[in-house]
């Protein structure tokens, strides 16, 4: 095997863009957010083309199958063509993501905590 065809885990998470450091790569990976192939794994396991990576994080679960690996971190285009999205993770994503919205209170103009000029008004009439 060559050093091309094999890449550690928390390495190909920063270059693929999932998290922003490396060191928040290993600490999911810790954590247990992350599964190659279904398992638990290490921050140093060997990620080779074909592997199916399950990421979870707060926007929700993302299943990806790595379709490339590389050494250094580029932009979000080219990071995009490392892994290839499941069309499963794709739609629980959305739905997920519709979710989060559905559940996002709104509150009405007013409604709360009152503004300066309400203050103004309370204490001109209690006064």
């Amino acid at each position: 095997m060559t050093e091309a065809e094999k890449f550690r885990l928390d390495k190909w998470l920063w270059a693929a863009r999932f998290f922003k450091t490396r060191s928040l790569a290993c600490d999911a990976i810790d954590g247990g957010k992350v599964r190659v192939d279904g398992l638990r794994a290490k921050a140093s396991k060997e990620v080779r083309v074909g592997n199916e990576i399950r990421i979870t994080g707060p926007d929700g679960e993302w299943t990806v199958i790595v379709r490339g690996l590389s050494a250094q971190r580029r932009g979000a285009p080219e990071a995009a063509l490392l892994y290839e999205e499941t069309e499963a993770s794709r739609l629980q994503r959305q739905a997920f993501a519709e979710r989060q919205r559905a559940e996002f209170g709104e509150r009405e103009r007013g409604a709360g905590r009152p503004t300066k000029r309400d203050r103004r008004l309370i204490h001109r009439f209690i006064s």
